[in-house]
């Protein structure tokens, strides 16, 4: 009998061991996946803001040569980004903005659609997708208006369905500049219409 007692209390003694331990490693290992995302998370928004800051003072800076390394180190701080995080959409739009600063314009629309593309395009809140859109739409214009303009329309008029972004006045213009080109007088009169609401001094006549 003592013998039986002994050994089922040596045998909850050891399950007990077992599950002390199961649950300190599994502990473990979810709190080191825990700080090695957290530690990913600022290291990758440090870099973006590295890269925002790069592009920024590419921008405004007036000598060409300047302006260029800049850009380029904006885009090797974006790659950076994409390595650490690949599916988040910010560092592809700060690669594509950095692409279409250096004169890249078809490798800078690839970025943006990479950035448009699930499961991306999750990481972005509503008024980011919007602003996006309508400067993906801006590329696509400056690339070939002719060819890609039926597909700048629709990025357009998502970003109006979307009812959000940082510069509605901009989106409308430039939707009222698409519908005049294709010959749509109505549509583009309402878009000017719209643009003039959001901001009078958008458009000088329509």
């Amino acid at each position: 009998m003592a013998t039986t007692e002994t050994i089922i209390q040596g045998a909850i003694l050891v399950l007990t061991l077992v599950m002390f331990w199961a649950i300190k490693y599994l502990s473990q290992r979810g709190l080191t996946k825990f700080r090695t995302k957290h530690r990913a998370t600022l290291q990758t928004q440090r870099q973006l803001i590295q890269a925002s800051r790069l592009l920024a003072r590419a921008r405004t800076t007036p000598k060409k040569s300047q302006s260029q390394s800049l850009a380029k180190t904006a885009l090797t701080e974006a790659d950076n980004v994409i390595a650490i995080s690949p599916d988040d959409a910010a560092g592809h739009i700060v690669r594509a903005l950095a692409l279409d600063l250096l004169g890249h314009h078809t490798s800078a629309l690839k970025s943006f659609d990479m950035a448009l593309t699930y499961p991306r395009l999750k990481s972005l809140s509503v008024g980011e997708r919007a602003d996006a859109l309508v400067k993906r739409a801006e590329m696509k214009l400056a690339v070939n208006r002719r060819r890609r303009i039926d597909s700048a329309v629709e990025d357009l008029e998502e970003a109006v369905r979307l009812a959000a972004g940082t510069d509605t006045a901009r989106l409308f213009r430039l939707l009222g500049e698409c519908y005049e080109f294709k010959g749509l007088k109505e549509k583009a009169h309402w878009a000017f219409n719209e643009a003039l609401k959001a901001q009078p001094s958008s458009v000088n006549g329509t």
